[in-house]
């Protein structure tokens, strides 16, 4: 074997009291009661659907969680049941959960593979491997800017050390000296995959070396060792001296998951020896060994904890399933954040001081960040630099480093991190220059970001605000110039908003850092320079309150951002011909104020949707479709579309131009609906 394992005799060394040992026996004890009984439970069929347990793996979770307050917090994977019942989950909670009821731990909302408790800690399990990682880091970091000694903890199988979020969340961990302890339960096969046929490197303890970390080899069957450990770990953490790689080795004794196939790809005499290591029969040798308690002590604590496993069953048995009125609830934060300043919805009148599109989103982080130390800052060049396009010049000289942070290139990684940093009590800004380069975080963002506070039925908060350009224009080519808003509002949890000029984009920005929502700010590129009336003093726009740019009689145009801008253009040109125009821009996108659309509609009786993005199932087709169900009896013809060509974005300005509505093909649009 490539390292020493440790053994537990540093325990045994300094802490002999039986209360210490007769602890961790019972918490394993309590793991292993519990597990059995739900893989009966899911036999029986009283489990809905997949049920991963924790058998023969108790040592790693009962020895970590033992040196853990309740502030402390944990991030798991799919296998968490014993890291919830180690970090303090009642089983009666976990078995409801898995039961699907309204008493479970996440309301019936999450089973087996998505618990949270984050009133104990437990801040969440997730079926996709590898967020735990990135999580645990945004926690130690919001450890650090919030003040706090706080530890996070990610506990993850061997195949998470084969995924970009283990280099990612380790390397920014060991990079800025985070409070985490990162955990690998190496119980060799991910899923049915052997480790020696996943990874070239199958120590995984010796790559801790590779970002600043110490890196463990443990017994994972050994409480004792394990506990030892860990307590160093954290006692390491809690002190500022930055993260440790625990690597436990082990195996589980049950299949994957319950009802699957278990001797394809190992065999039982594998599984038999295995079961001959277990953590629990061997703690229980020392402890007689050692003369703190008999067998006949063991055997009554056995008891207890089989009455105690009996009664939770029962009470998850007799609860009832959660209200299915309650199925679309904690999508969205259940209570708006006040806001910080007055909410204005329309444009400022004449006299108002004028400033730049980019500097009115400059203010508004800048303002907030004054207001609130937990906000945060992350991204690449936003420090000292000041941002790729200054949306946080000079804040790095007043804020410091730990309030904008330079990151790496490694987005999956800093979002993840922004989200573990928002669950735990920060609230961070990413900024992404680019919005195509968010693409190489979208799991983070929807599968994790979006979800939570639905999935911790709204205990937990997610201000998570991210922000980076769109749009066509100056030769980006198609990496740079992407229109991404169509995408991220098909998802719920998310509010989507694209702010057409400066007064927008300071009111929606500054509405964003004081919401409990996840918020993608999207900003295009070709208006950052753009001048408009911004007032001096604070205010907010509310998401989801379209505004009428201009009114008219004769035809709504429909349009967000640059297109906006130039659908003003043509109003303007068409009111020479006589076509009256209204304008309406929506600004946010998800929320959609289809009210205000509709309203205008009735008036005009002719709607047509300018969108930079494609057409296809897209910004433009969602209104149409709202337009031709709720206003059909208004419309005097049918609804129009202009819209992108369905093409990735080239680069030379001829064919840039063509694959976006121009002016002319505006008022030419226009034009022909006016006179159908």
């Amino acid at each position: 074997m490539p390292a020493a394992l440790r053994e537990g005799s540093e325990l045994s060394q300094t802490t002999t009291a039986a209360e210490s040992w007769l602890a961790l026996f019972d918490r394993m004890l309590v793991i292993r009661l519990c597990e059995e009984q739900l893989a009966r439970s899911h036999q029986r069929g009283l489990i809905h659907g997949a049920c991963h347990t924790y058998v023969g793996e108790e040592a790693i979770a009962t020895g970590v969680c033992a040196h853990l307050r309740t502030d402390d917090v944990v991030f798991s994977t799919h296998r968490g049941h014993g890291h919830a019942l180690a970090k303090g989950l009642p089983p009666r909670e976990l078995i409801a959960e898995l039961y699907g009821r309204e008493t479970g731990c996440s309301r019936g909302r999450g089973g087996s593979m998505h618990i949270f408790a984050p009133e104990i800690g437990m801040m969440g399990t997730s079926g996709i491997v590898g967020p735990c990682i990135l999580q645990a880091a945004g926690a130690g970091y919001a450890s650090r800017v919030l003040g706090l000694d706080r530890v996070a903890v990610a506990f993850f199988g061997d195949g998470a050390v084969n995924n970009g979020a283990f280099h990612e969340g380790l390397n920014m961990a060991g990079l800025w000296k985070l409070p985490v302890l990162f955990v690998c339960e190496n119980n060799q096969f991910a899923t049915e995959v052997p480790f020696n046929a996943s990874a070239a490197n199958t120590d995984v303890a010796s790559r801790g070396a590779s970002y600043g970390m110490p890196g463990l080899a443990l017994d994972g069957n050994d409480v004792l060792g394990i506990s030892s450990a860990a307590a160093e770990a954290v006692a390491r953490a809690r002190a500022g001296e930055g993260p440790t790689l625990l690597e436990c080795r082990t195996y589980r004794t049950r299949a994957h998951a319950e009802g699957m196939g278990d001797f394809t790809y190992r065999t039982r005499d594998e599984v038999d020896e295995w079961r001959k290591r277990c953590p629990i029969a061997r703690l229980r040798e020392r402890i007689v060994a050692a003369g703190l308690a008999t067998d006949e002590d063991l055997r009554a604590r056995e008891a207890s904890i089989a009455a105690l496993i009996a009664e939770a069953e029962t009470f998850a048995a007799a609860s009832r399933p959660p209200d299915p009125a309650t199925a679309t609830t904690h999508v969205y934060s259940a209570v708006p954040a006040a806001p910080a300043s007055p909410l204005r919805h329309h444009p400022p009148g004449p006299g108002t001081r004028e400033i730049t599109y980019g500097r009115a989103t400059w203010e508004a982080l800048s303002e907030e960040m004054a207001r609130h130390p937990e906000i945060f800052v992350m991204g690449e060049g936003i420090g000292v630099r000041g941002g790729n396009f200054r949306t946080t010049e000079g804040l790095f000289q007043k804020y410091g480093a730990l309030r904008l942070r330079d990151t790496p290139i490694s987005e999956r990684g800093f979002v993840g991190l922004a989200g573990g940093a928002a669950m735990t009590g920060a609230r961070p800004v990413v900024d992404f220059m680019f919005a195509d380069f968010i693409m190489d975080s979208i799991g983070e963002v929807v599968n994790q970001i979006a979800k939570m506070q639905y999935m911790s039925s709204g205990r937990l908060k997610m201000p998570v605000l991210l922000r980076g350009c769109i749009g066509i224009g100056h030769s980006a080519a198609t990496h740079h110039s992407g229109n991404y808003y169509p995408l991220y509002a098909h998802f719920p949890g998310l509010r989507v908003l694209v702010p057409s000029t400066p007064y927008d984009a300071k009111g929606l920005m500054k509405r964003a850092l004081n919401c409990d929502d996840p918020v993608l700010f999207l900003e295009h590129r070709e208006l950052l320079n753009t001048r408009g009336p911004v007032p001096d003093e604070e205010y907010e726009i509310e998401f989801g309150r379209a505004v009428v740019t201009r009114e008219g009689a004769d035809l709504t145009i429909v349009a967000i951002a640059q297109m906006a801008r130039r659908a003003l253009e043509a109003a303007e040109q068409l009111a020479g011909e006589g076509i009256s125009i209204e304008v309406v821009d929506p600004r946010t996108v998800s929320p959609l104020d289809t009210e205000t659309i509709l309203r205008s509609v009735h008036k005009t009786g002719r709607l047509l949707v300018v969108d930079e993005a494609y057409g296809p199932f897209g910004f433009a087709s969602e209104i149409a479709a709202h337009a031709a169900g709720a206003a059909f009896d208004d419309l005097d013809a049918p609804v129009r579309r202009l819209f992108g060509a369905f093409s990735p974005t080239p680069y030379s300005p001829s064919l840039e131009q063509a694959v976006v509505p121009a002016l002319a093909d505006i008022v030419q649009a226009a034009r022909q609906l006016a006179r159908e």
